[in-house]
């Protein structure tokens, strides 16, 4: 069975997992902390810090799953969505290794590889999900519900008309001026709040497509009337407000994955991306599963956030089928 070297360079974090079937021998990520700076990701900056990190990354995973690159049976790499000059740099070493070694070179899909993060075997008792089952893929760029009928089978049920539920977070967050990155403070700040003491409104979208860009506007004109009326208004309510627009934000959420599981009969649901780390959405799910007799699947926070173990999963579901990529592969910074 084979060994796989995963690299995961869409946005600002260089990662690097080594994997032999389905089990996680290493995943080494480094955090670019430049971007605080600034109150985001600054693309030029993220690629840059992606080239001085990818060879240590890559190296310390090798170390501490104790194989030698002569082991390796292939190399994977995200081909795409995210930064293009920071996808750049994890397909061109991928690319240089994987042909300085003769093996395969494998391409992954990020928003595939979180689906498939569930799929780790880092447990001998752990289950894994049955097709078919739903999945709620929420980010900073993607909302999504899609279905899984195979690893590669998949169909985007429902998905976000404006912006992402991790932007919502996000875009909030720096509303009330909380540092970068503001959803986990979000999450942070509202385990002390009341999620009942304000009300934002909720879209009422067709079918089971979501869109967040109305509840920001919302949040931000009501914010800006408050702070006339009293400059710390945000300070003062913080812990409130957080709670509140959290609230808000998963209620959105699970009404359409709720309307999903009755309309398509599927009870097994699982939730993948960066904001299936909020402690909130999580207990939401929990909640629902018991309601609703779901059987729940929610990924470790390791796994939540980008990371290369999602990436080296993928490749070995794509490594049994043999489907490996070409060495003229180029990133793509969005799906077409």
């Amino acid at each position: 069975m084979p060994y796989i070297l995963a690299i995961e360079s869409s946005c600002d974090d260089t990662s690097a997992s080594v994997i032999f079937e389905n089990r996680v021998l290493s995943n080494v990520i480094a955090n670019q902390s430049v971007h605080e700076l600034y109150g985001g990701v600054v693309p030029e900056l993220a690629s840059r810090a992606h080239q001085q990190n990818i060879i240590p990354v890559v190296d310390a995973a090798m170390k501490k799953a104790g194989i030698s690159v002569n082991q390796l049976d292939a190399i994977a790499f995200t081909r795409g969505p995210g930064l293009l000059g920071s996808l750049l740099v994890g397909c061109s070493f991928a690319k240089t290794m994987a042909m300085s070694l003769n093996i395969p070179l494998i391409e992954v899909d990020h928003l595939e590889a979180h689906i498939l993060s569930h799929f780790i075997k880092d447990e001998e008792d752990k289950v894994l999900p049955e097709f078919p089952f739903l999945c709620l893929l929420v980010s900073g760029g993607h909302t999504q519900i899609i279905r899984m009928d195979d690893y590669f089978s998949m169909e985007i049920i429902g998905q976000t008309i404006d912006d992402a539920a991790g932007e919502a977070f996000d875009k909030s967050a720096k509303i009330m001026s909380l540092p970068y990155p503001g959803g986990p403070l979000i999450d942070k700040f509202a385990k002390e709040g009341n999620a009942n003491a304000y009300k934002f409104p909720e879209p009422n979208i067709q079918g089971l497509n979501f869109s967040f860009s109305g509840l920001k506007t919302s949040i931000l004109y009501f914010l800006r009337d408050n702070l006339k009326l009293n400059p710390d208004f945000i300070e003062i309510n913080k812990v409130d407000l957080c709670a509140s627009i959290q609230k808000t934000i998963i209620n959105i959420l699970m009404k359409k994955l709720i309307k999903a599981a009755k309309q398509t009969g599927i009870n097994q649901v699982a939730i993948a991306g960066g904001v299936s780390a909020n402690s909130g959405l999580r207990q939401a799910m929990l909640d629902a599963g018991e309601k609703y007799k779901w059987k729940v699947f929610i990924p470790k926070f390791e796994y939540s956030t980008d990371n290369a173990a999602m990436i080296a999963v993928a490749a070995y579901y794509k490594f049994l089928k043999k489907d490996f990529a070409d060495l003229n592969a180029s990133p793509y910074a969005r799906h077409l």
